[in-house]
């Protein structure tokens, strides 16, 4: 697969966000459902005037519930569309999409730029009260209610047994023909002044349901039930525990996608392909 544009076109690079709560994730779907996909690909051929539809290649696709603060994505414009549209099109925008999703920068991605292959990195946020009194109605769509008391430290310490690249098939809904092999760069949670716990998550890329089986994990050794020990005994054991569970998507928010510069964008696009495996271990 190449990242080179097809001739007569321009790559352009949005930065957007948007509040999951009323969306069925990012990926377009059969049926109708409403998704982030969707409405930027609606907007977009409404306000260019276009007959066509322009595909948007997103850096990391949320589910259903998941919100997004620093999402990037690309689309594949006809030269003569982006040199009539350019200067205007962010404000159409603007007055066109929803207003639980924004697109916050429009501009000609550098070559190589590839929005999903290019990236380096991914840091999501899990936020996450344990009052007694439940979670701030102003914060509900984004702030998940644990109603048992949490200890952070021990989280944190169970936290540091799950860095490093592994196989995250135990934390990690499988899919046909994928890899489950992640480096995760990062794994921190820290408790605000106003109780909110918020975890931080940052690794090369994420495998399907990941970030939320992590945190589940944390929860149970945050809760006592678990010793800071299991999360890293059930990693190594390679295979999913019915203790771990998925914590509910309204707590999760895409914060942020890294790039390296410029000019290595088309090898870290190219490298990002490949299927990767661990290091073996040895044969004796």
């Amino acid at each position: 697969m190449s990242d080179e544009v097809q001739p007569g076109h321009v790559r352009v690079r949005l930065d957007l966000s948007y509040d999951g709560t009323d969306f069925h994730g990012w990926a377009k779907q059969a049926g109708g459902r409403r998704t982030v996909q969707g409405e930027i690909e609606d907007a977009l051929r409404t306000v260019t005037r276009s007959r066509e539809t322009y595909e948007l290649t997103v850096a990391g696709r949320t589910d259903a519930g998941v919100h997004a603060r620093g999402q990037v994505a690309h689309v594949d414009l006809p030269e003569g569309v982006w040199r009539e549209h350019h200067d205007k099109l962010l404000k159409r925008l603007a007055g066109r999409l929803p207003k639980d999703v924004r697109v916050w920068a429009l501009r000609p991605a550098p070559a190589g730029f590839n929005a999903r292959f290019s990236a380096v990195w991914r840091r999501y946020a899990y936020r996450v009260t344990d009052n007694p009194g439940g979670v701030d109605p102003l914060l509900r769509n984004h702030v998940l209610w644990h109603d048992w008391p949490l200890d952070a430290d021990a989280m944190n310490e169970a936290a540091r047994h799950l860095l490093g690249e592994h196989d995250f098939a135990a934390y990690c809904k499988k899919r046909e023909g994928a890899t489950t092999i992640r480096t995760l760069q990062e794994l921190s949670l820290v408790r605000g002044s106003d109780g909110i716990i918020t975890a931080t998550v940052r690794a090369d890329a994420f495998c399907h349901n990941m970030v939320r089986s992590l945190i589940g994990a944390l929860l149970f050794v945050g809760d006592g039930h678990r010793d800071p020990q299991w999360p890293g005994k059930v990693l190594a054991a390679g295979v999913r525990d019915s203790a771990v569970h998925v914590v509910r998507p309204h707590g999760l928010t895409l914060e942020e996608v890294g790039y390296p510069a410029d000019e290595l964008l088309a090898a870290r696009s190219k490298e990002a392909r490949n299927k990767r495996s661990l290091p073996s271990a040895g044969c004796c």
